[in-house]
């Protein structure tokens, strides 16, 4: 058995996603999750998945799910992220709606917190979680993949976004 502080794995991540009572996984495919999983999601029988065009509007789509009673997921890159903070701002922060969003940090460094990468990308990602007050933690190892669950639940609960970063390619 793998150490959990050095593995990631996709079927563990799903399986805490499942557990949250989410129904919908709304995506844009990208390189950090694509493997480990993207291509599991995509033929599992329990979860749906959604593929969109651009992230901003997977925001809109997770808004109307919430309305009819049903929780979803998005899982795009930091990229994407980036691209859509005005969506997130709007209708997770002042709406006060539970944007859960999975957010794979494309090319952070292993074993470096990403506040201290390299990559400037992936290094402004918490800060500006933070000044949104959007809760968020890092999903590195399946040691961590045990806040997943709670985290989604308690958004739900509470009416509020969250993110969890995917610090690395999980595998399937």
């Amino acid at each position: 058995m793998a150490d959990g502080q050095n593995t990631l794995s996709g079927s563990r991540i799903l399986a805490a996603v499942k557990a949250s009572g989410v129904s919908f996984v709304l995506s844009v495919p990208d390189i950090t999750t694509s493997d480990g999983l993207l291509r599991p999601l995509a033929n599992d029988k329990e979860l749906r998945l959604i593929r969109v065009s651009k992230e901003d509007e997977t925001i809109g789509i997770s808004a109307g799910l919430w309305a009819c009673n049903t929780k979803s997921l998005i899982l795009i890159q930091n990229t994407g992220f980036l691209d859509s903070i005005n969506a997130i701002r709007c209708i997770g922060v002042e709406y006060r709606l539970p944007i859960c969003m999975m957010i794979g940090l494309l090319e952070k460094e292993s074993g470096r917190p990403p506040s201290r990468s390299d990559k400037f990308g992936v290094k402004i990602v918490e800060p500006i979680l933070d000044v949104l007050g959007i809760d968020h933690a890092l999903i590195d190892n399946d040691d961590d993949v045990e806040r997943i669950t709670p985290a989604i639940l308690n958004a739900y609960r509470d009416s509020r976004p969250v993110a969890l970063l995917i610090g690395r390619s999980p595998q399937p």
